[in-house]
């Protein structure tokens, strides 16, 4: 085989052992696929319960030729052909896979030691490549998670990892997918189960969390007691400007009293009318 460069006229010519012992390997090929017809040919009927294969709706076959990808792609779901002896073939399911990756304890951005556990859901979406480029396909991608789902906790601090979880699935989602693309994974979806804090860890939060709301409760009583006072404030300003509503409340004060069904009723004094008998106590 000759190459020609364009900047010299000088010819380079190349061994062309390649393409020899490419023409040896297919007409090799050839003669034993002629011989594995004849043996077929020859055991009939017998040799077509070998020959004839079936795959279920959700599986596909992938079948090689002498170590060959057969054209065609992976074959089924149904019945499909191979030759005895120079055919194998592999079995691929493609329906949608569920892997609990185990608990992960991760050092988070903030320097906190978590227990991190999700659920992946994946599938086979092209079963040639998921034979041919990758030793085992469901493996790698399983290893890939429990690295990726490590990776992704370590870059984010304690409160994002609690509070952006679907963030997190999402992002670990699409960096598994691009991934496995060229293994012929597709993964569908995500899910972050649970996020274990230390013992330690969760008692110093419980405690903030606590304080917090007691802090929030006395800002509330305290705006109530604010409120009232000024309410009492008006009220006693609309009872001095009328002498009888001051009556008329102590009316509804006594109705209260007595609808308790009370032994006892107690009925309040005005000061005014005890300073009076004082003063005509000290004139006597």
């Amino acid at each position: 085989m000759a190459r020609y460069s364009e900047s010299t006229t000088m010819v380079i010519t190349e061994p062309s052992g390649n393409e020899d012992s490419d023409s040896e390997s297919k007409l090799c090929g050839k003669i034993l696929v002629f011989l594995s017809w004849l043996l077929v040919i020859l055991t009939m009927p017998f040799s077509l319960f070998i020959c004839f294969k079936v795959v279920q709706e959700y599986e596909r076959a992938v079948i090689f030729r002498l170590g060959r990808l057969l054209s065609g792609g992976a074959k089924g779901p149904g019945i499909f052909f191979i030759l005895p002896c120079i055919d194998t073939y592999a079995r691929v399911d493609l329906r949608t896979l569920t892997y609990d990756v185990p608990p992960q304890e991760v050092l988070t951005k903030d320097s906190v030691t978590v227990s991190v556990d999700a659920v992946v859901y994946y599938r086979v979406h092209n079963a040639t490549i998921s034979i041919a480029n990758v030793e085992n396909a469901h493996h790698s991608t399983r290893l890939l998670a429990q690295t990726t789902l490590r990776n992704t906790m370590g870059t984010r601090p304690l409160h994002e990892i609690l509070s952006e979880r679907e963030t997190i699935s999402g992002n670990m989602q699409i960096s598994l997918d691009e991934a496995t693309e060229a293994w012929g994974i597709k993964v569908e979806r995500v899910e972050i189960k649970d996020v274990r804090l230390p013992i330690q860890l969760q008692r110093a939060m419980a405690a903030e969390a606590e304080a917090a709301r007691e802090a929030r409760a006395k800002v509330i009583a305290a705006e109530g007691e604010q409120k009232a006072s000024r309410a009492l404030r008006e009220a006693s300003e609309v009872i001095g400007d009328s002498p009888a509503a001051l009556q008329l409340r102590y009316l509804q004060t006594l109705n209260t009293i007595s609808a308790e069904k009370n032994s006892t009723i107690v009925f309040p004094l005005p000061i005014d009318l005890l300073t009076y008998f004082l003063k005509a106590r000290e004139a006597s």
